[in-house]
């Protein structure tokens, strides 16, 4: 089975002044965190504005992605509620050579474990060479896995079930089994979640910690002594005041003005909000400049 392990980013999507996809700056984006440190990016999470996006724009970027030199290291998410909708961008998807996959059940309606199965259990019946991250955001989408859920879903489709990102926090500590990635999300966990066996972390906001989590993953297996870990875990407490991707987006804002833009109804951060967050993040010495430091 494959595995899905290290740090990952929930990719930030770049809109240009009439609001439409960046699609070269979003993949610019993507590959510059990479580079920084991140194994991988989650393209069209929730923080890439994925359920505001629309689906033509979804499938040029795909397109353009399939030509980054980063291909191997992306996973794709979906953002859609529709369970057709999600199967054709799926199957776009693997044409074009992604197989790894971020799949949130649907918001809005009000089910349990026995109707996620089935959502599941649809896909990889049209798709049964796809390989699903489950995403457990209770905040998101109404639903939050059950321990059941997931041990059901991994025994039913063990080759196509490969992990969960955990932002329920329910799973990590709990969740044993075997040759299966479990990712929380949030930096908070990265270290302690290492040490009780999961994989590393998908988060929003590896978009400008991507070179300090990294620090700590690499030094958590080579034994070295955790000299970052206090630091990203206040950079992170620090954007956890906000909505992450209004925090984010004021915080790439100093550099470029097109993070500026985003779909409403997601804002910026007003004056004020910036304002301490910026002073949060001057006093921990964490700024543009040493979040970009490879």
């Amino acid at each position: 089975m494959s595995k899905i392990k290290g740090i990952y980013a929930a990719g930030m999507s770049i809109l240009n002044d009439d609001l439409s996809l960046n699609i070269e700056k979003t993949i610019l984006h993507s590959e510059k965190i990479i580079d920084q440190g991140c194994h991988g990016v989650a393209i069209f999470g929730s923080t890439g504005q994925a359920q505001l996006i629309s689906v033509a724009e979804k499938i040029s970027l795909l397109n353009k992605l399939s030509l980054s030199r980063y291909k191997k290291n992306f996973l794709i998410g979906t953002g859609m509620n529709s369970l057709g909708e999600t199967i054709n961008l799926m199957k776009i998807s693997l044409s074009l050579g992604f197989n790894k996959f971020l799949i949130m059940p649907p918001a809005y309606y009000k089910y349990g474990d026995e109707e996620v199965i089935k959502f599941y259990s649809k896909i990889i019946e049209a798709l049964p060479e796809c390989e699903i991250v489950l995403y457990n955001f209770e905040k998101l989408c109404g639903y939050k896995f059950s321990i059941e859920c997931v041990e059901k879903l991994v025994k039913m489709f063990p080759d196509q079930i490969i992990g969960v990102k955990d932002s329920s926090y329910n799973l990590f500590e709990n969740l044993k089994i075997k040759d299966f990635s479990i990712l929380p999300g949030s930096e908070l966990k990265l270290l302690k979640g290492l040490e009780i066996g999961c994989s590393g972390i998908i988060t929003a906001t590896c978009n400008v910690t991507a070179n300090l989590s990294r620090k700590v993953y690499d030094d958590f297996f080579s034994n070295n002594e955790q000299l970052s870990n206090k630091k990203l875990c206040d950079v992170r407490s620090a954007f956890d005041n906000y909505n992450l991707i209004s925090g984010l987006h004021t915080f790439y804002s100093q550099e470029n003005k097109i993070y500026e833009n985003l779909l409403p109804p997601l804002r910026l951060l007003n004056l004020k909000e910036k304002n301490n967050l910026m002073n949060i993040l001057k006093d921990l010495d964490f700024s543009i400049k040493s979040s970009m430091a490879a």
